[in-house]
Formats: C-alpha cells, sequence, structure tokens
C-alpha cells in the first residue's frame, strides 16, 4: 500500500499487546490522522469504534470479517526475523513518516512487553518514537537532554548499553556518573521540580514517565 495523501503528522502505531484504558492513549488514537495496526490488532481497533489506515504483518492473526472489509489497505509482510511491531515501524520510515506513537506494545506478554521497550533504541535511529502504555511512557535519547516535568513525577532510567554512565540533575536521588549495567540501577526516581536534565557521553537512555 502506498499513501496517496499528504504525510500524515499524527501517525499512531497499534501493537497486538493490550488494548489501552488510559485517556492519553485513547485520545491518541481517536485524534490520529493514521493508525496503523499490527496484524491482529486491527480487530481490536474495529472493535472500539475505529478504522485501520494500514494492517501490517504476516496477518495470521486478522479475522475472516476484518480481511474481507479492509483487505485494500493490507501489507503482508512475512519477513521471519523482525516482529510486526518493527515492520510498522519499517512501513512509517519509508512512507515518509518521521514521528509515531507507538501504543499497545505492553501489558500482554512480558517477553514481547520486553522485546518491544527496547526496540526503541533501535527505532530512534530512523524515527521519532514515544511509546505509550496505561501507566507511562517510553521514549530512548541519543545525547544529554533536559525533560519537562512535574513534581514527584516518578522517572525510571534504562539502558541497554551495560557501560553507559549518566549523570541527573533535578531528580530526587541524584546520578553521579552512574553506570547503567543492570536494568534496576535507575529505576524507581522522582523528579523535584518542572525538569530534570540527563548528561551522557555516548549511547542511548531509554526514559520511563509515570503520567501526569
Amino acid at each position: 500500500m502506498l499513501l496517496t495523501t499528504p504525510t500524515p503528522r499524527k501517525t499512531v502505531i497499534l501493537a497486538n499487546g493490550k488494548y489501552p484504558t488510559h485517556p492519553l492513549s485513547l485520545a491518541r488514537l481517536r485524534e490520529a490522522e493514521l493508525i496503523v495496526c499490527c496484524d491482529g490488532a486491527a480487530g481490536k481497533l474495529v472493535a472500539h469504534g475505529l478504522e485501520p489506515g494500514v494492517i501490517i504483518g504476516d496477518l495470521d492473526s486478522v479475522p475472516a470479517s476484518i480481511r474481507k472489509r479492509y483487505h485494500k489497505v493490507m501489507v503482508t509482510d512475512n519477513d521471519q526475523e523482525t516482529n510486526d511491531l518493527t515492520k510498522a515501524v519499517n512501513w512509517c520510515v519509508s512512507h515518509g513518516i518521521r514521528e509515531v506513537t507507538i501504543i499497545g506494545a505492553t501489558g500482554l506478554r512480558e517477553d514481547h512487553t520486553l522485546g518491544n521497550i527496547s526496540l526503541l533504541a533501535e527505532y530512534s535511529r530512523r524515527i521519532d518514537a514515544v511509546m505509550l502504555t496505561d501507566t507511562g511512557s517510553f521514549r530512548v535519547y541519543d545525547h544529554s537532554v533536559t525533560i519537562a516535568s512535574h513534581p514527584g513525577q516518578q522517572v525510571s532510567i534504562f539502558s541497554i548499553d551495560p557501560t553507559l554512565e549518566v549523570t541527573s540533575t533535578g531528580l530526587k536521588y541524584p546520578l553521579n556518573n552512574l553506570t547503567l549495567h543492570s536494568w534496576w540501577r535507575g529505576t524507581l526516581n522522582e523528579a523535584t521540580g518542572n525538569e530534570f536534565k540527563l548528561v551522557f557521553i555516548r549511547g542511548r537512555v531509554i526514559v520511563f514517565m509515570v503520567h501526569k
């Protein structure tokens, strides 16, 4: 499938995990100009009264009724080296989409959840992506950054590079050249004001922030 309209600015990828319940995620879906569904997620979306713009994957989880109704927007991708979320991201990149919100990538199987979160670090090289869950958001940064927050907002910081060192200001428990060699090392912190800063020389950090 090729886009026949201008590149949508509000693009959502709906993965086939737990369908969201948080108002922020539901609002993103309602306001989206394009919703790219990962395989069986299309059935969940339609059941909630919304329309998929693209359905992508090996399509083995798409109900027959959805296949018949939306066959014109289905994209078959049988690549066994990537999961359906990556196929959706690849499709967006190939169509000039620069920003996406990823929803439904967590909440069912924990192995899928961990895999999808870690993949954000790979996607960040090619597209600006934020992953929303029912409790918060994940975003990847590849350079030192100042992040907007509010006092008491809970924050956790992860890295898939065990040698990465990070220093912070504006967090309740300051990080001083902390090596994130284990995933728990940067967790369960909180902002003390309206912003906090992370400083690191190289690599990428994954920042989780609880919804306001």
